[in-house]
């Protein structure tokens, strides 16, 4: 049986904005609320460089990473083409206000993934599998 934990209201989320969930390990969960109160939950992590996607401009279902301005689908947590790759995403349960991640993915999920190195010596690896 899935063990949901809640971890804010919607309300908490601002409309069109974001709000993290820290986990004991691995980096942040992001939660995104759209114009029409969907809730969606992907690793805090663009793809292409590791910027904060928590950070960018959610429209629509997609967020504008704040880094280098890459569409991320917030169904998906696909990049919108031209770009390539994709961030991991999580389940989401709403129940009335409340917003609930899976245990087990706020557990387990993703967590062997950092933030890649910046600069010079980074090395572009778009390849992440998108579960």
């Amino acid at each position: 049986m899935t063990e949901w934990i809640p971890v804010c209201r919607v309300s908490d989320i601002p409309v069109l904005g974001a709000r993290r969930v820290a986990r004991a390990q691995g980096l942040d969960v992001a939660l995104f609320r759209t114009e029409a109160d969907q809730v969606f939950a992907l690793l805090d992590r663009c793809p292409h460089k590791g910027g904060p996607l928590s950070q960018g401009i959610v429209f629509g279902t997609s967020v504008a990473c704040p880094l280098h301005n890459w569409t991320i689908r917030l169904d998906s947590g696909q990049a919108a083409a031209p770009d390539e790759g994709c961030t991991p995403r999580f389940a989401v349960q709403v129940q009335g206000d409340r917003v609930c991640l899976r245990a087990d993915e706020l557990a387990h999920h993703a967590t062997e993934l950092s933030r890649p190195p910046a600069g010079p010596a980074a090395t572009r690896n778009c390849q992440q599998p998108c579960t």
